[in-house]
């Protein structure tokens, strides 16, 4: 392999993270510019403590989006988020004769298989969990 495509092979792992992460980054920043709806929509639901809800799903969105970005506790950070993935599929968008739901539900799927791969494979060797071992249920980089 010659050393442009050892560098496009490196920075292919960091394009993916950015790329998972955006839709987690902007939806907790969409959550921080409007409290009362998010607040309101989780209350809607019939789920328990709303605030507290809220302030766990924009925390996990903003800073795991952050730490998936530069790589750091990149496993730990990914099985969260593909976990928060699927339990918002399932409490969220379980009205999968919606296609629209079902659309959001897909979605919420795809993108834990995306971040189960990052799991697999970790965050690759530009990321600061390149520069250290991260063991996370057993499994080192």
């Amino acid at each position: 392999m010659n050393s442009t495509s050892a560098t496009s092979y490196q920075t292919l792992p960091l394009i993916g993270r950015i790329l998972i992460a955006a839709i987690f980054l902007v939806s907790g920043l969409g959550k921080l510019t409007a409290p009362a709806a998010t607040i309101g929509y989780i209350g809607s639901l019939g789920l328990p403590v709303p605030l507290l809800g809220y302030l766990g799903l924009m925390g996990l969105e903003l800073v795991g989006s952050v730490l998936l970005i530069v790589g750091y506790r990149t496993r730990l950070v990914a099985v969260l988020l593909a976990a928060y993935s699927i339990v918002t599929a399932l409490i969220f968008h379980h009205a999968l004769g919606d296609q629209n739901q079902m659309f959001h539900f897909l979605k919420n799927v795809a993108m834990a298989g995306g971040l189960i791969q990052v799991v697999a494979y970790g965050a690759g060797a530009l990321s600061f969990d390149s520069r250290r071992e991260v063991p996370v249920a057993g499994i080192t980089q």
